[in-house]
């Protein structure tokens, strides 16, 4: 994926200290200090143009979260977006020569995801959010999938106790083979959903671009919550038990 971008886009984001990350790999194991509390860190991996991650950081103020990309282009478009959810008036933070956009609770990240390892320490992180993600539809490309185990060890290294992972796609070749991915690494799926807007949109979820494009087509969205940490899987087993009895 190639992005044209405006002229001065690295000069852009490099302005936006209090919310861009270009140094993510210094503050491994030290994200709390970075947001100043110990509230649970949420990060959406592969965020496109933000407006998940700023809709969800709006919405839940007692979680901080991350959105992670690897475009120049997209960190500056999820910094408006970021704005625009928060009621920050754009026009007006650009007359500053020094601006300066202060989100509590959000961080945008320019990082290459391959190596997420290198961002987050072990147990850093609560939640890992995928949506949408490039299928890599050719066999060959398996391997690049974000579902793919050799991504999915690095979620559980950097996942706490309370881990899970939240997937969404409108791929049905890429949910079918992550569910057997996750299958065969042996970890729980709960909420799985092969057309989630199929009794209409829910007006408390928060949906992505693409999500509100192809739900509009009528194009099928799948979803499902893997659960991962120990204690995330002790709650779930003990839903069940009670939903049993």
């Amino acid at each position: 994926m190639r992005l044209r971008g405006r002229k001065g886009i690295r000069e852009d984001i490099e302005r936006q200290k209090e919310l861009v990350v270009l140094n993510a790999r210094d503050h491994k194991g030290k994200w709390s200090e970075l947001f100043g509390n110990d509230k649970p860190i949420h990060a959406e991996l592969g965020m496109g143009k933000g407006r998940f991650i700023s809709e969800m950081s709006r919405k839940y103020p007692d979680i901080n979260f991350i959105g992670v990309d690897m475009y120049d282009e997209l960190i500056r478009k999820a910094s408006e977006k970021a704005k625009m959810a928060h009621g920050i008036d754009s026009e007006d933070t650009e007359k500053e020569s020094n601006e300066v956009i202060s989100i509590p609770n959000l961080r945008l990240m320019l990082f290459n995801i391959e190596q997420i390892e290198e961002a987050f320490a072990e147990d850093e992180l609560e939640r890992i959010y995928l949506n949408f993600s490039d299928p890599w539809p050719k066999k060959k490309h398996a391997r690049r999938r974000l579902t793919h185990p050799g991504f999915v060890e690095k979620y559980q290294q950097i996942l706490n106790s309370s881990g899970e992972i939240h997937l969404k796609t409108d791929s049905q070749s890429l949910f079918e083979f992550s569910l057997n991915s996750f299958a065969d690494m042996g970890l729980r799926m709960r909420n799985i959903s092969l057309n989630l807007h199929a009794d209409g949109l829910n007006p408390d979820h928060v949906m992505t671009e693409y999500e509100t494009k192809f739900a509009g087509q009528g194009m099928n969205i799948h979803r499902c919550e893997v659960v991962v940490g120990e204690q995330a899987l002790a709650a779930h087993l003990d839903n069940l038990r009670k939903a049993d009895s």
